[in-house]
């Protein structure tokens, strides 16, 4: 790993940290001990959260029948995953939107509904094509592009001179390790793992921007990089006519299964409509 990396993760730490909610959960997560009763009581301690789990709780994503108002039973209905997740976008949604946007090609706003759509799309991916549990899948898409954020508010000018030299010929990351001796994906890795979360996802973020020869597409990589190519086909870029990259097998992958991608694109929209209270928009 580069030092440029760590160096600007070292830079960003000493301004931002993931709350201690966020922290207190990762850790119930990998705790084969915790209980739900856990959870409850940490979520107790943050009150905008516990707004966000009953609204979400309620929302047209999961159409109850009965209104759910009680921390216990929202926990146990989305499930201690799902919760995590919750608490990690709210965290970095807060760290996207808390200042202007800095450059007319780079907007912090496209970024977000980018890493939205990117998340959602994850998870359908996950569930509706590959028949597997989403939610890892969804906070691949939150994070994957989290890098740039630590650049912008680190890097200063270095960070903007990307913007100026971007030249649509190549993924950001080509330009990011010109200017800056590392890229988002690289940055995104070693914060993941500093966060100790499940190495797939760790490598799913690392790698999103690589052509690789052996990924699976019901892997994470390869489910974080179908995302990013059918959003970006949908107009969800970091940047306005950006190109996205995907793998040789991947590709292959889209078209022996084109019917069911199709598919999957014409309902995308109305699934984050429906998800809207899970990332965050107003």
């Amino acid at each position: 790993m580069s030092k440029s990396a760590r160096r600007l993760i070292k830079k960003f730490n000493k301004i931002k940290t993931l709350p201690h909610v966020v922290t207190k959960l990762s850790g119930l997560i990998h705790d084969e001990n915790s209980t739900m009763k856990d959870f409850e009581d940490v979520i107790k301690m943050d009150p905008t959260l516990v707004v966000r789990l009953l609204r979400l709780v309620n929302s047209p994503y999961y159409g109850l029948a009965q209104k759910v108002d009680s921390i216990g039973r929202a926990v146990a209905f989305i499930g201690m995953k799902n919760l995590y997740n919750l608490a990690v976008t709210d965290a970095i949604k807060n760290i996207f939107t808390s200042s202007e946007d800095q450059d007319q090609i780079y907007s912090r706003k496209q970024l977000w509904m980018h890493c939205a759509a990117v998340s959602i799309c994850s998870k359908v991916l996950a569930e509706r094509i590959f028949g597997v549990n989403g939610d890892d899948a969804y906070l691949c898409g939150i994070l994957h592009d989290f890098g740039i954020i630590v650049e912008e508010q680190v890097a200063g000018d270095d960070f903007i001179a990307i913007f100026d030299v971007y030249d649509f010929t190549a993924t950001i990351d080509t330009f990011e390790r010109q200017l800056l001796g590392t890229d988002h994906c690289e940055i995104g890795y070693l914060l993941t793992r500093d966060w100790e979360m499940p190495e797939n996802i760790q490598h799913a973020i690392r790698d999103h921007h690589q052509s690789l020869d052996d990924v699976e597409p019901n892997s994470l990589s390869g489910i974080l990089q179908i995302a990013e190519y059918l959003t970006t086909q949908l107009g969800y870029t970091i940047i306005t006519g950006a190109p996205a990259t995907l793998s040789p097998t991947l590709t292959n992958h889209l078209q022996e299964n084109m019917d069911e991608y199709q598919v999957l694109l014409e309902d995308l929209p109305e699934e984050m409509e429906k998800a809207q209270d899970l990332y965050g928009s107003e």
